[in-house]
């Protein structure tokens, strides 16, 4: 179906050309004075110069055009040349009915379906989640989530780090402690076990104690590296090991992934693009673009008109061992050959940007990628604490992403059971839900690009621009809608009627911008849009809900039109979270 604001330039671009005007100045938009209209049209301000004549003339022309009978309850000229326009409520109600048995809710569905890869996951595995990749996994997941609602095939990815150092670290760190596994036995040749020789909680003690011992000990830094280069040599035992970390990680990673309700389509690894080096690397030779530079491997990728300096894209340092922007451009032609994209997004921290900027241009300029093939760089900013600086622990480290949820959960725990609106025993699970509101809402309601402080206090609270408070509305329209089925009534039946005052008006004309507020979300990769508009939404509905007797209506087909806007203003909103990643309880 037709977007509202498309409805309306129809209808007007239709009076431009009526009156003899280009009908391209037919333009609508939300009026900055909601005092005065609910819509505007300057269009014949723009016109004026073109047609030599005054925008008050042309603005009148155009109005004594419109239909009697038309969208539009009243188009006024006020001076210099400004259409203010209030929508029709009789149109008004009609639109929201054809909304209501549409199951997109007037999101345009894509008229030349692209495929999308996301890439928005990025840990390295043998280390616990923490609070650095909350941002990554939320942000897109939720534009994966906007995307195939518009229809397009978006295909999340969570590319995970498993190739560099720290499984260097790790083995030799191993073999320090046991020395007596088979799998530093050179002269073993049978199976190795199928059991891990450690568990998930050992595996992540084990890393950050080789790291810290490779910074004091170069003996034992030169040891990982060999390990390193023995692995993606292949050596067996080492191999195995890799095996193990991987099955044991990944296991782990999935649980706290699944927790955030963020899934991925693509377990892929900085391993799987391995095989794709040699052969890119050599082309690259052969064709020119690389070459050496202090015994490093590189590719020339400043452009005329760079306001600052993009150094080098390094291929393979001195001793040939391949870095991030190897396996990154390696992905890339595993990407183009196993998926044809048209678009590769990369949400992750904005510090990379000059990595992404090297990559991409390196990428385009050697023919990894066609002229057809986006590829794209959502960086975005910090999570901080109060204190301004990166969120940590109380006691000052980084905090694990799986206590960060804890905390939350249990401060929504706590606040349900004061409440006394949920039993105990469902409280914890209510709580979860609630919690995973309060998280992801607090993250995508900024925009991505910016910091941002985690407030708690702020974020958990049933008042405000919070993902609770959201999932309260919902609840309450629940509740209404129960009880309303309960007394006998039947909320699929009668049709929404023309607004009889101004909040009821006023949330009908907020459910209409539920189209262009996901087409916006998913054209600008923005899903602060989206949350902005559910807030609208919500405060709409909230003051409705309290200057109208609802239930206690008199008149039926007046109650039953009620019921039938607060059916579809839960649909708009359950719709809305559901692409923002999270969903709401049945009462809080």
């Amino acid at each position: 179906m037709k977007n509202l604001m498309d409805c309306m330039a129809e209808e007007l671009s239709a009076a431009f050309e009526r009156a003899g005007y280009d009908p391209s100045y037919g333009k609508v938009s939300v009026s900055n004075r909601p005092d005065l209209c609910e819509f505007q049209c300057n269009g014949a301000m723009a016109g004026a110069k073109k047609y030599k004549k005054a925008p008050f003339l042309i603005a009148g022309e155009v109005v004594a055009c419109i239909p009697e009978k038309s969208v539009f309850s009243s188009a006024e000229v006020v001076k210099p040349g400004f259409i203010n326009l209030k929508i029709s409520e009789e149109f008004l109600s009609k639109y929201l009915e054809e909304m209501s048995a549409d199951e997109k809710l007037s999101v345009s569905t894509a008229q030349k379906p692209e495929t999308i890869i996301i890439d928005y996951g990025g840990p390295n595995v043998a280390k616990p989640l923490h609070v650095g990749h909350l941002r990554s996994a939320i942000i897109g997941e939720s534009l994966k989530r906007i995307g195939r609602f518009m229809g397009h095939k978006v295909i999340g990815d969570v590319h995970l780090g498993d190739w560099g150092l720290q499984m260097g670290l790790i083995i030799t760190e191993l073999r320090k402690r046991k020395p007596e596994l088979v799998y530093f036995d050179d002269d073993y040749s049978g199976e190795y076990p199928k059991e891990p020789p450690f568990t998930i909680s050992e595996l992540e003690e084990i890393y950050p104690c080789a790291s810290a011992r490779s910074k004091e000990d170069e003996d034992y830094r030169q040891e990982a590296l060999l390990a390193t280069h023995l692995l993606q040599q292949g050596k067996p035992g080492y191999m195995a090991l890799w095996n193990h970390i991987m099955e044991v990680s990944v296991t782990d990673l999935k649980r706290n992934y699944d927790n955030l309700q963020v899934s991925f389509d693509l377990w892929k690894k900085e391993s799987d693009a391995q095989p794709y080096i040699p052969d890119m690397v050599e082309r690259m030779k052969e064709q020119g673009f690389a070459h050496e530079d202090q015994g490093a491997l590189v590719v020339d990728v400043s452009e005329e008109g760079d306001t600052k300096e993009i150094p080098p894209c390094m291929l393979l340092k001195s001793d040939g061992a391949s870095l991030y922007t190897t396996t990154d451009l390696a992905t890339i032609v595993e990407r183009m050959r196993l998926f044809s994209p048209d678009e590769i997004l990369y949400v992750v921290d904005k510090r990379q940007e000059m990595h992404f900027t090297q990559v991409f241009r390196c990428a385009r300029k050697t023919g990894l990628v066609g002229e057809n093939t986006r590829l794209s760089f959502l960086g975005f900013g910090t999570m901080n604490g109060k204190d301004g600086k990166p969120f940590k622990t109380r006691e000052g480290g980084v905090m694990r992403l799986e206590n960060l949820i804890a905390e939350i959960n249990g401060e929504m725990f706590r606040k349900i059971v004061e409440n006394r609106s949920v039993k105990e025993k469902d409280a914890g699970e209510t709580a979860k839900i609630v919690g995973l509101s309060a998280i992801k809402y607090g993250d995508l309601s900024n925009q991505a690009t910016k910091d941002y402080v985690f407030d708690v206090d702020r974020f958990t609270s049933f008042e405000g621009n919070t993902g609770p408070y959201i999932l309260y509305t919902i609840v309450r329209i629940k509740s209404i809608l129960n009880r309303y089925t309960q007394e006998g009534g039947d909320p699929e039946e009668g049709r929404i009627l023309p607004a009889v005052n101004e909040s009821e008006k006023s949330l009908m004309l907020q459910l209409t911008g539920f189209g262009g507020a996901v087409e916006t979300a998913f054209e600008e990769k923005a899903p602060h849009r989206l949350c902005a508009f559910i807030y609208e939404v919500s405060n709409a509905f909230n003051r409705f809900y309290h200057e109208t007797k609802i239930l206690s209506e008199e008149d039926r087909a007046r109650q039953s039109s009620y019921i039938r806007l607060l059916v579809l203003t839960r649909k708009v909103l359950e719709t809305g979270i559901d692409l923002l990643g999270f969903s709401a309880p049945e009462k809080m």
